[in-house]
């Protein structure tokens, strides 16, 4: 996945705040990543309404 693919929210792992869950099905722009855990990677997505939230990569799914 690179910045600035369009990525749908496919699923989601943890418990999460209801704006998050809301995302669920969606499509978002990739807009960086960051480090999670100290050993995962998070990937930054902002959505057409601009929130911005991260998501693991197996949470999305790569589109278009």
């Amino acid at each position: 996945m690179e910045v600035g693919q369009k990525v749908r929210v496919r699923r989601l792992r943890d418990r999460t705040p209801q704006e998050v869950v809301q995302r669920l099905g969606k499509t978002g722009v990739i807009k960086d990543f960051k480090m999670v855990d100290g050993s995962g990677v998070g990937i930054v997505v902002k959505f057409d309404d601009n929130f911005t939230t991260w998501f693991f990569e197996d949470e999305l799914e790569a589109i278009g």
